[in-house]
């Protein structure tokens, strides 16, 4: 089990491997062709050049999607690639009792693996992604089939460590993996919880003290602790916000001290739809960066920033916040305003009208960006424009996006509700 296999100097499994896992007087190394390899990633599909030239070495991804394309431009910025094998989760029950499906995905994954392994930028494989470790026995063919996806690994490439993801620090699900499963270290997705990391490692070292990673951290995402609306909407921070977060977040919360982590990687390298298209998204579609981008080639270059970023306050909306409830009739003008922290030169900025996209019937996230409803573009240093709102009910966020003259943007968004008169 990990434990077993972590507790001498040097890792015996895959000894004679390109990337290996070893336990030296400061800590737990990363080698990668014999030499140390200093972990300082993102989580994202894009923005190799970028991520190099920000001082970064590593990207995670987590599916397979175009893999021989990443990896190749991985490779050609001098970056290494922690591959996702999309894993069923463990809850998909009849899923893991079906042996056909079962061994559909192990052939799938099986060909994958032996397609890729020899791909120089290759680092590691992670199997699934915020995986459930359940203990009861109606989970063993979930096991079984976990199990025999990291042993056709292992078996079929040895050069490369292999590891899986849970959502927060969670006792039983380590414990589970443990007992139950072998890995070369236990990678972690923690956001607002990254506070609490040092003291739960500290306080569950007598059962586990082997190497792990976090394959995401950044600003707080749209769960507990996030305000919200009178209708449910959650409340996005501006991205200076999230940069001030994310800074405060790795200085003060990351156990950047402790010789069990290996490495952390930022999420979202990239632009994504989730709960909005700005919430997590460092870039735009274009590859044009956030302040984010900035505070992290800080962090892994060790010099200040050099670029300029809009900075924006907040956004008000007919002179009321994003929390003050705001409630619209069909066609009513809107006066949207952003108040910045301070002058800035900007080139234009970019509003849109959108259909809210925080509710779910099955609880899945759309991964689409929406189309805007209405959109205009103000030049030079307007920062307000005019709308009319929606003539549906229902409701919606406001979006402005202002850009400077090196390309550079921001990001801010207010939810309003359009509410049809009686």
């Amino acid at each position: 089990m990990l434990g077993t296999l972590l507790a001498c100097k040097d890792v015996k499994v895959n000894s004679t491997a390109t990337v290996r896992i070893v336990e030296s007087d400061s800590g737990y190394v990363v080698l990668r062709n014999g030499k140390p390899f200093e972990i300082k990633g993102a989580s994202g599909t894009a923005n190799f050049k970028t991520l190099h030239e920000a001082g970064g070495t590593c990207l995670r991804i987590w599916d397979t999607t175009h893999l021989q394309q990443i990896l190749d431009s991985a490779h050609a910025n001098n970056i290494a690639i922690i591959a996702g094998l999309p894993l069923q989760n463990s809850h998909q029950v009849d899923f893991y009792n079906d042996p056909v499906k079962v061994s559909r995905q192990f052939l799938k994954f099986q060909s994958i693996v032996d397609r890729h392994k020899n791909h120089p930028a290759l680092l590691m494989w992670c199997l699934g992604n915020e995986l459930d470790f359940p203990h009861k026995p109606s989970y063993n063919n979930f096991y079984d089939g976990f199990n025999a996806i990291t042993k056709m690994i292992r078996q079929l490439d040895p050069n490369h460590p292999v590891t899986t993801t849970v959502m927060n620090f969670n006792r039983k699900y380590i414990t589970n993996i443990q007992l139950r499963c072998d890995l070369d270290l236990i990678s972690f997705n923690i956001f607002s919880n990254l506070r609490l990391l040092r003291s739960d490692l500290k306080s569950f070292s007598w059962f586990w003290n082997g190497p792990y990673m976090l394959l995401e951290w950044g600003t707080d995402g749209p769960w507990a602790g996030t305000q919200i609306t009178a209708w449910g909407a959650f409340i996005e921070n501006p991205s200076k916000k999230k940069a001030d977060v994310i800074l405060k977040r790795y200085k003060q919360d990351m156990p950047l001290e402790d010789p069990r982590l290996v490495g952390n990687f930022i999420f979202f390298w990239g632009s994504k739809q989730e709960t909005t298209h700005t919430w997590f998204s460092m870039f735009d579609e274009s590859g044009r960066k956030t302040e984010p981008v900035a505070i992290m080639k800080s962090v892994w270059t060790g010099k200040p920033p050099q670029d300029s970023y809009p900075q924006i306050r907040y956004m008000l909306l007919n002179n009321k916040g994003a929390a003050d409830n705001i409630l619209l009739n069909p066609g009513q003008t809107m006066l949207p305003e952003l108040v910045m922290y301070e002058k800035d030169s900007i080139s234009f900025v970019k509003w849109g009208i959108y259909r809210e996209d925080w509710y779910k019937e099955d609880g899945q996230n759309n991964t689409r960006k929406l189309m805007p409803l209405d959109g205009k573009v103000e030049p030079g240093g307007k920062l307000t424009a005019q709308f009319e709102a929606p003539r549906e009910e229902g409701p919606y966020r406001i979006f402005a996006e202002i850009y400077n003259y090196n390309g550079n943007f921001a990001t801010c968004n207010t939810p309003f509700y359009v509410v049809n008169a009686p």
